[in-house]
């Protein structure tokens, strides 16, 4: 068996495929994620990386090891598993490294509902269970092949309707990823020309890496949104969770824009419902849902964040920075295809090009998330916080890491979970402001210490 104490993470599990996670250790984690839900039923999905279907090949036979029948929905995107237990009201488990590269593989595990499971809501059970071991059932459940991506598509489309559209041209990249899969089946019969870059579908990942935050890899799509002058680019990770668009000059639209345009549709349909974003994002967000007569909460970054405080709040929408789009009627679950298909909606409801549509939404100058090396983390943020304390009109929370702001401008500075790495957000009411507060922040940081970009 793997290693087990490595590749339990926070939020899911992921290690390196077979040194850390093997088929003998996915059969555990199946037969300890069946007796933790105590479900009678379980569905899985999986990536396309040649180490996916074997490893959900062996999960499912470890869930059934304890009398769980299991519905095996082979290929899909993370958001199909959320849409399946959502829909047939059981746990799920996907296989996949979302963007990770090749040599990894992960367990993304969720509870009926697509409830997500965590370190504290299950995961740390499920990690004990995994190293005890567990005697089987007397009687072991059944394996069953469903596809589930028809039922998938026409789910979203009926949250999302543009069959009434305008005609668009809209360019794909799905990274050799799961889009390559989902895309056709959800855009069919639709007033869409699809161009698709990199639709086959290759866990070697050949074209570029399935990571849209990264801005290299989102060269390609630029290129042939104005090659081929489309209307908009979407970009997708490896697991079709993020979506990231480009708009008609080929410009990367940030994910906080995409945040307010579909907050403000959410809050046409549902006037003074609640929108969750989190402490990253632009203060743009939480001006417009106001303006819209929506009630802003702000949250932590983090799915598990987001999605806690959303169903705190029912609220009816929740964006994040990273191009993670959550929506109660998705069961409070992320999924990219649901964002990309509120955008096309909105494009094409109205004909302005996409970048004057979404002028309004983007008010202030930002920096990008960047990080610095630190040999410890809370000794560089406390020098930040020293540094900032005695300024006039500054106010300082710590939701997660440190926020700093004032009128003008703010900034959050917080650890990686992972990495001995300090993120940096800054932004201001104007570009030469956010650089030299982004300046200032980082010539704190990085006294003395080695940095990356």
């Amino acid at each position: 068996m793997g290693d087990l104490a490595g590749i339990f993470k926070a939020y899911d599990i992921r290690g390196v495929v077979p040194d850390q996670l093997d088929e003998g250790a996915a059969a555990a984690i199946g037969a300890a994620f069946a007796r933790v839900t105590g479900a009678g039923t379980v569905v899985t999905m999986h990536d396309m990386r040649t180490s996916s279907g074997p490893l959900a090949d062996a999960f499912g036979r470890g869930a059934a090891s304890q009398g769980a029948d299991v519905i095996a929905g082979g290929l899909g995107s993370t958001d199909m598993i959320y849409y399946a237990s959502g829909d047939l009201g059981i746990p799920g488990a996907m296989i996949t490294a979302s963007h990770n590269p090749a040599r990894y593989n992960g367990i993304k595990l969720c509870r009926a509902g697509a409830k997500p499971i965590g370190i504290q809501t299950g995961l740390l059970e499920i990690k004990d269970l995994t190293e005890r071991g567990i005697d089987p059932a007397p009687v072991p459940g059944t394996v069953t092949p469903r596809d589930l991506l028809p039922g998938y598509a026409d789910h979203l489309r009926k949250l999302v309707d543009i069959s009434s559209v305008r005609p668009l041209t809209v360019v794909v990249d799905a990274g050799n990823g799961m889009a390559g899969h989902t895309v056709p089946k959800v855009f069919e019969g639709l007033p869409v020309t699809l161009i698709p870059l990199y639709f086959e579908l290759d866990g070697t990942f050949p074209n570029h890496e399935a990571n849209p935050i990264d801005p290299v890899n989102l060269v390609d799509l630029q290129r042939a949104v104005t090659e081929y002058r489309a209307d908009i680019g979407l970009a997708f990770d490896g697991d079709a969770d993020r979506c990231f668009v480009v708009d008609e000059h080929g410009e990367l639209v940030s994910p906080s824009v995409i945040t307010a345009l579909i907050a403000t549709r959410e809050l046409a349909r549902e006037p003074g419902a609640a929108v969750i974003y989190n402490l990253i994002t632009s203060r743009a967000v939480p001006e417009i849902i106001s303006e819209n007569g929506g009630v802003p909460v702000r949250s932590r970054v983090g799915h598990s964040f987001i999605k806690a405080t959303m169903a705190e709040h029912n609220a009816v929408f929740g964006g994040e920075h990273s191009g993670h789009f959550y929506f109660r009627d998705f069961w409070f679950a992320d999924s990219g295809m649901l964002a990309a298909l509120h955008t096309l909606a909105a494009l094409g409801e109205q004909p302005l090009p996409l970048s004057q549509l979404l002028a309004r939404y983007s008010r202030y100058a930002a920096s990008g998330e960047i990080n610095s090396d630190v040999a410890d983390q809370a000794a560089s943020t406390e020098q930040v916080r020293q540094a900032f304390a005695d300024r006039p009109g500054v106010s300082t929370d710590e939701l997660d890491g440190l926020t700093v702001s004032t009128g003008p401008w703010w900034f959050n500075l917080r650890p990686s979970n992972t990495e001995p790495l300090l993120r940096l957000n800054v932004e201001a009411e104007d570009a030469a402001t956010m650089a030299a507060v982004r300046d200032e922040v980082l010539g704190v940081v990085r006294d003395n210490t080695d940095h990356s970009g």
